[in-house]
């Protein structure tokens, strides 16, 4: 039992030594990841919204 608790709390020493070795993005950079996902989302919604549209107009035309 007691070596659980060492174990963890090197687990949470370890990983906050890791996070201040993280480089975190500027608020700038973060907008612009930010518009560059939701840009590709969208982009990615009207694909397969157009998608959708064409084969529910073939499947129609078939049947």
């Amino acid at each position: 039992m007691k070596r659980s608790f060492k174990s963890l709390f090197s687990f949470f020493t370890e990983s906050w030594s890791e996070l201040k070795k993280v480089r975190w993005p500027s608020r700038k950079e973060l907008k612009n990841y930010s518009l560059i996902v939701l840009g590709t989302i969208v982009v990615m919604a009207l694909y397969f919204w157009v998608l959708d549209i064409g084969i529910s107009a073939l499947i129609e035309t078939i049947i």
